[in-house]
């Protein structure tokens, strides 16, 4: 996806001015300014586009970015396995629309939680990382503990097989990883729209990584939900929408295609609430394991507005921003 801060093109009419009384004794010096006279008239048309140029179009928001890596060996030997976490927290310092302290509020409440959401943004992303370390030294300790009662427990089986699942312990205790990320979609006409990727692992083969999607609607402080810009009755044919774009998106002809693929339910999708808007359309970000086997990338279906335009609540900030 395009970064969020990226500064959509625009198309700029250049209108010519006819000189009525050109003098030729005055040529060159014409010709000297003519290059100011056309920058001028570029830059005015540029601006002067229905209301819809870059100045009137930003949201007047400012953003920092907080990146913070640690790692904690059990027992503070680096022979031990080690937890090891990476944020990247992109959030806002400056807002002409939105209170800033609401907004930054919302950002760290859904970045890493409600507990967190009271502490600025520096202190919310130590604590989570605090957290995040106590939780596996206890999840390390709760291991060692019930790996102590088994091998107890195998000491008094005679031909026990310490092999088998159910006897089984290890010498060692996994290694936790994670990383956690948002960034910026789209943040023009009064609509800031950002994503929370975060990814997991704790000792398995693979990772689980999710995507958390969110809008905001800058001019009102609210979060834009399904309800707000979808009639009654929207989900039939949205889903119908939603089948065709993934069909197309995937390069599949059919649903039984899909399902090959690594796709499931498909007939059964319903929108989830988890969705992006931007000026092209929307984005629908189904998780894996939703709809697709864990081995497949997260399915990211967009509908444009022309597809949707029918099913937008009348003056609605999706209507508004298919009407750019």
């Amino acid at each position: 996806m395009e970064d969020g801060k990226a500064i959509p093109d625009k198309i700029c009419i250049f209108v010519p001015v006819i000189l009525k009384s050109f003098v030729m004794g005055m040529y060159h010096r014409m010709w000297a300014v003519l290059p100011s006279l056309v920058a001028l008239l570029f830059f005015i048309s540029c601006n002067q586009q229905g209301g819809r140029s870059m100045f009137r179009a930003e949201n007047d928001v400012d953003f920092d970015t907080v990146n913070l890596v640690a790692r904690h060996h059990l027992d503070g030997d680096t022979a031990n396995p080690y937890c090891n976490i990476e944020v990247d927290f992109i959030y806002p310092v400056s807002s002409g629309k939105m209170n800033l302290d609401m907004l930054q509020q919302f950002f760290i409440r859904n970045t890493f939680g409600a507990p967190y959401d009271t502490l600025a943004p520096p202190d919310a992303i130590q604590a989570y990382v605090r957290n995040y370390i106590e939780n596996y030294t206890a999840d390390a300790q709760t291991y060692r503990e019930s790996a102590d009662e088994i091998r107890e427990l195998n000491n008094l089986i005679t031909g026990v097989d310490v092999a088998d699942s159910e006897h089984y312990t290890q010498a060692f205790f996994y290694s936790y990883y994670e990383s956690l990320s948002d960034s910026i979609v789209y943040n023009y006409h009064g609509v800031l729209a950002f994503q929370v990727k975060q990814s997991n692992n704790k000792g398995g083969a693979a990772s689980y990584d999710s995507y958390r999607n969110y809008v905001l609607n800058l001019n009102t402080g609210r979060q834009v939900t399904e309800n707000d810009i979808f009639n009654a009755g929207y989900d039939t044919a949205l889903q119908r929408l939603i089948i065709a774009s993934l069909l197309q998106q995937s390069g599949a002809e059919s649903v039984e295609e899909l399902e090959d693929l690594g796709f499931f339910g498909v007939r059964e999708i319903v929108p989830n609430q988890n969705f992006l808007l931007t000026d092209k359309g929307i984005v629908y970000t189904y998780n894996k394991g939703e709809y697709s086997a864990y081995q497949l990338d997260a399915p990211q279906v967009f509908i444009p507005y022309e597809m949707i335009f029918p099913l937008l609540r009348e003056n609605s900030i999706a209507v508004k921003l298919a009407d750019l």
